[in-house]
């Protein structure tokens, strides 16, 4: 009988897991993330699969916010919701103008923020953040990505360069997101991202 030694981990602060749907990626994910935090190593493991099951493979309740995984030290966990992603981008851009506008105005700006549009750039803004965020990142000694199937994966990490190009081609000095003058800093992270 072969006798195994340690394992050696990656050096590498990310790890990304892709790949079509059903071939284990979530299964590979949450073993890698449970035997480097058994090593003692701070793990962050992130699904941004929109039919991502980490909440019933651990168990409990899972945001866009790490959440602490309940009986395996050094593991904390992310699951990705662009609809959440989407409410709190509504929030940030709407919340600094409540009681100062009128109702029917307030209306409008959540309206005019409630397509998919939004949804998918506020679900890579926050995908964006966690490669950028330094106070995310310090946080921990491994950042694991369960990501969704390929074809998924694949259209958000065109979405920088996409929205690289409207940034730089658009007119109305508009967007689906709001004026483009608030969407600039946004350019700086989406580079770093990728």
């Amino acid at each position: 009988m072969e006798r195994f030694t340690r394992i050696h981990f990656p050096d590498t602060p990310f790890l990304f897991f892709t790949g079509k749907g059903g071939v284990g990626k979530t299964s590979v994910a949450c073993s890698l993330s449970i035997a480097i935090a058994s090593e003692g190593k701070k793990v962050l493991l992130i699904s941004t699969d929109p039919a991502s099951n980490l909440q019933d493979i651990f168990g409990q309740t899972l945001s866009n916010s790490p959440t602490k995984i309940e009986g395996i030290d050094n593991l904390f966990a992310i699951n990705l919701d662009p609809e959440q992603a989407a409410q709190h981008y509504k929030e940030q851009m709407v919340g600094p103008y409540r009681g100062k506008l009128p109702e029917v105005v307030l209306q409008n700006m959540e309206e005019q923020l409630s397509g998919t549009c939004t949804v998918e750039i506020a679900a890579f803004n926050e995908f964006a953040s966690l490669l950028t965020d330094t106070s995310v990142i310090g946080n921990f000694d491994t950042v694991v990505f369960d990501t969704a199937p390929t074809g998924h994966t694949l259209r958000l990490l065109e979405l920088p360069s996409a929205w690289s190009t409207f940034l730089d081609d658009n007119t109305t000095g508009t967007s689906c997101l709001g004026p483009l003058k608030g969407l600039e800093p946004q350019r700086e992270v989406y580079k770093e991202a990728v």
